[in-house]
């Protein structure tokens, strides 16, 4: 769980994802579509993935993958990320927490 706490907190967004996850490649697409350059971890491609995914359940991802924090904190999967989005709050959130200059 703590290495979870670090890794979210290194940037203003930051995904876990697997490589071959087609939700995870749309809330990434997303991300960068607005010019945001998001941290993206890759469980399924970095050393410790399996361990992060199940610290990631216990925090109430289900599924485990996409899991987004922005500004160092869980938003949730790509559910939640497009509700934000479509309440037209995601953006806002984003220029919040320095992810969006504009």
């Amino acid at each position: 769980m703590e290495r979870v706490t670090k890794l979210a907190s290194e940037k203003p967004i930051v995904i876990f994802s697997k490589s071959y996850c087609c939700m995870c490649h749309t809330i990434k697409t997303l991300f960068i579509e607005f010019g945001a350059n998001p941290a993206v971890h890759e469980l399924d491609e970095i050393p410790r993935g399996r361990e992060i995914e199940q610290a990631l359940l216990r925090l109430g991802c289900n599924p485990s993958v996409p899991a987004v924090f922005i500004g160092g904190e869980l938003v949730g999967g790509a559910n939640e990320v497009m509700s934000l989005h479509l309440r037209q709050s995601l953006i806002p959130k984003l220029r919040q927490v320095g992810a969006l200059w504009v």
